[in-house]
C-alpha cells in the first residue's frame, strides 16, 4: 500500500468519523452538529473532495459551514445554542453524575469555559469589505 493511499484512507476515515459525530448531534441535542461537520470538512478537504462539496452545499448546514470556512464567522444563534448546551452539560455533570471524580469535572469545566470564551469571541457577521482587507 502506497503512502498516498494510506493518507487518503486516513483522511476519509477521520472525515467519516466526524460526520458520524455530527449525525449523532442531530439526534442528541447536547451534542453540537455543525462543529463536527466543520471538522469533517477539514478532513475531507485533505482527501475526499466529493464529501467536501456535499458538506459545503448541504441545504441546512452548508451556510454555517461556508460562513466558518470563508470568514471564520459563527452566527449569534449558533453561539447561544452552543453556550447554553455547554453550560447545561456541565451543570448536569456536576449535579446528577456523582460517580465522576471531582478532578475530572473540574477539567471538563475548564475545557468548556475555554472553548466557550473562544467561541464567544468569534465574529458574528461577515466583515465589511474595508475591514476584511485590513
Amino acid at each position: 500500500m502506497t503512502r498516498a493511499l494510506l493518507m487518503k484512507i486516513l483522511w476519509r476515515s477521520l472525515a467519516a468519523f466526524f460526520v458520524l459525530l455530527g449525525l449523532i448531534g442531530i439526534a442528541l441535542p447536547v451534542i453540537p452538529t455543525v462543529p463536527f461537520l466543520i471538522a469533517a470538512l477539514w478532513a475531507a478537504s485533505k482527501g475526499w473532495p466529493r464529501l467536501e462539496t456535499w458538506l459545503v452545499n448541504h441545504p441546512q448546514y452548508g451556510p454555517d459551514i461556508r460562513a466558518w470556512r470563508d470568514n471564520r464567522v459563527v452566527k449569534r444563534r449558533s453561539k447561544v445554542i452552543a453556550l447554553v448546551m455547554m453550560v447545561s452539560g456541565c451543570a448536569i455533570l456536576w449535579l446528577f453524575v456523582p460517580q465522576v471524580p471531582v478532578w475530572l469535572k473540574i477539567i471538563v469545566g475548564v475545557v468548556l469555559v475555554t472553548v466557550g470564551a473562544w467561541l464567544a469571541s468569534r465574529p458574528e457577521s461577515v466583515p465589511a469589505p474595508s475591514e476584511k482587507s485590513l
